[in-house]
C-alpha cells in the first residue's frame, strides 16, 4: 500500500473512533436521555382487577354478562387511575358521609345511596348544565316538589341535610313505582318519565336490560365502582392515612324566626367572617334573609376553635376501611 493512502486509512480511523468516544461522552452527558431512560426502565402500570360480585343496595350486579363486566371494568379503571379526583371524593366523605348516612338509615334507605351522593357531585356544590346543584344534583322543579325551598334569597339544595331528606322522599317514591333499588337510582339520573318510557318501550326487567343514553347507561356502573374503591382501597393502590382526611367540624346551630338585614354584620356578631358563614350555610344566597315566610331556619356555625387544623388533625378518626399503621404502610414496596 502507497505510503499516502495507508496515513489517509489511518486518519479516518483515528477520525472514527474519535468521533465514536465522543458520540459516547455527549450520551453520557445527556440528562434528559438518562431521566427518559429511567422512566421508561421504572415506569409501571398495573391492570385493576375487575371484583368478581358486585352488588348495588343488596342487589346483584350480574358479571356473568359480558356487557355488564366491561361496563363495570370501564368505571373501575377510570376511577381507579383518575387519581386527584378519586382521592378528594374520599377526603370528602369523611367528612359529609356521617351527616348523610343516619338520614338515609332513618328513612330506611339503603346505605349505598351515600355513594349517588358521592357520584353526582363529588361532594362538591356544583352546578350542572342542566342547573342541576347542591351534593345531591336536584333541578328546581325537583327540589320544590320534595319540600325544598328554592327562591333568590334561599335555595336549600345547598342544604345538605335537607337535600338528603329530600332526596330519601324521591327514593322511596321511586321504589314504589320500581321495586327495585338499581331502578330508583337510575331514575335519579334519568328521571322517572325516561327511565318507565325506556322499560316499557323495551320491555326490560331490570337496569342491566336497558339500553339507555351513555351517561345514565354508566350511572349505576359508576356509583358500585366507587363503592368498591372506597372500600378496598389498597386493592386499588390507595395508601390514604388518618392525617389525609378531610375532619368531620364541631358546629352548633342557632335557630332564626326573624330577618336577617345584614348578614355579613350577622355573621362578625357571631365571631365569625362572611366566608366563613357562607361556608357553613351556602344556601344562602345572598347578603340579607327577609324570610317572608316567616318560617324558622337552623344556621349552623362551627364552635370556637373548630377551624384550628391542627386540632381538628389531633381528634380526626376515619373509617376503619381506610385506616392503615405504620407497619402497612412500610410494606409498600
Amino acid at each position: 500500500m502507497k505510503p499516502v493512502l495507508k496515513y489517509s486509512v489511518l486518519v479516518l480511523a483515528i477520525l472514527v473512533i474519535a468521533a465514536l468516544l465522543v458520540f459516547a461522552v455527549l450520551e453520557q452527558k445527556n440528562p434528559a436521555k438518562d431521566y427518559r431512560d429511567v422512566a421508561q426502565r421504572s415506569y409501571r402500570i398495573f391492570i385493576p382487577e375487575c371484583p368478581a360480585k358486585a352488588d348495588f343496595a343488596g342487589e346483584k350486579m350480574p358479571l356473568e354478562l359480558i356487557y355488564v363486566k366491561e361496563s363495570f371494568d370501564r368505571e373501575i379503571m377510570i376511577n381507579t387511575f383518575m387519581h386527584a379526583s378519586t382521592i378528594l371524593m374520599f377526603k370528602r366523605a369523611n367528612r359529609w358521609f356521617p351527616l348523610i348516612e343516619p338520614i338515609l338509615k332513618k328513612h330506611k334507605v339503603p346505605d349505598d345511596f351515600k355513594f349517588l351522593a358521592l357520584a353526582e357531585s363529588n361532594f362538591y356544590n356544583a352546578v350542572s348544565p342542566s342547573k342541576a346543584e347542591g351534593f345531591w344534583q336536584f333541578l328546581k322543579a325537583t327540589a320544590v316538589h320534595y319540600g325544598l325551598e328554592v327562591n333568590d334569597d334561599v335555595d336549600e339544595r345547598y342544604n345538605v341535610a335537607k337535600s338528603t331528606e329530600a332526596a330519601c322522599k324521591y327514593f322511596l317514591e321511586a321504589y314504589e313505582k320500581y321495586g327495585n333499588w338499581t331502578l330508583v337510582a337510575a331514575s335519579f339520573n334519568r328521571g322517572q318519565e325516561g327511565l318507565s318510557e325506556a322499560v316499557d318501550n323495551q320491555k326490560a326487567k331490570s337496569f342491566y336490560e336497558l339500553y339507555l343514553n351513555d351517561e345514565t347507561s354508566r350511572y349505576i356502573y359508576r356509583i358500585v365502582a366507587l363503592k368498591e374503591i372506597y372500600n378496598r382501597p389498597v386493592k386499588y393502590g390507595l395508601y390514604l392515612r388518618a392525617s389525609d382526611f378531610y375532619p368531620v367540624i364541631p358546629t352548633y346551630t342557632i335557630e332564626v324566626d326573624s330577618p336577617i338585614h345584614d348578614i355579613p354584620a350577622f355573621a362578625l356578631r357571631n365571631k365569625v367572617s362572611y366566608r366563613v358563614f357562607r361556608d357553613f350555610n351556602p344556601w344562602l344566597r345572598k347578603y340579607t334573609l327577609p324570610n317572608k315566610l316567616k318560617k324558622t331556619y337552623e344556621i349552623i356555625l362551627p364552635k370556637e376553635g373548630a377551624l384550628n387544623s391542627e386540632l381538628l388533625q389531633k381528634s380526626l378518626v376515619p373509617s376503619e376501611t381506610y385506616f392503615h399503621d405504620t407497619l402497612k404502610i412500610n410494606e409498600i414496596h
